[in-house]
This record gives structure tokens, sequence and C-alpha cells, in this order.
């Protein structure tokens, strides 16, 4: 799998996120280095494990409409009278 990028206004976004969340919650004020470093460790050790649960739920939902579907279709036969 490629590693994952962001947009750079996504980015920009991210870093000044994150610097917002240290100086809010932790009372710390980061630089833009410090937070894009941040970032990076999230992107290539969190970001996966993230992604890869996304799609798990996405196949979730996949098998369920197929599920659905296949019982739909099924009720659009037909009875076929035996003959005699």
């Amino acid at each position: 799998m490629k590693s994952m990028k962001l947009a750079k206004e996504q980015r920009d976004q991210a870093i000044l996120q994150i610097q917002q969340f240290f100086e809010h919650e932790r009372g710390e004020a980061i630089g833009e280095l410090a937070a894009d470093g941040v970032l990076d460790f999230f992107m290539t050790r969190i970001a996966p494990h993230v992604y890869n649960q996304a799609l798990s739920d996405c196949r979730h939902v996949v098998s369920q409409r197929m599920i659905s579907l296949e019982d739909d279709i099924y009720a659009l036969e037909q009875k076929v009278k035996a003959s005699r």
C-alpha cells in the first residue's frame, strides 16, 4: 500500500490543529516543525490502523447490502407450476 498523503491545505490545517491541541490540552506551545513531526508519526504509525478499520467497516456494509440484494432477487422469482 502506498503511503497516505494529505493535500497541502489539509496538512497545514492538521498542523495548526496539532499546535492548538498542545496549547489547549497540555499548555505547551510547539512550533510548526514539531507539529509536522507529530503529524508524520500519526500518518505513518496510526493512520494505517484507522484506514484498515474503515475498510473492514466498508466490507461489512457491502456484505450486508449484498445479502439484502440477494433477498430482493429471490423475492422476484416467480412460482413455476409443475406440468402433468
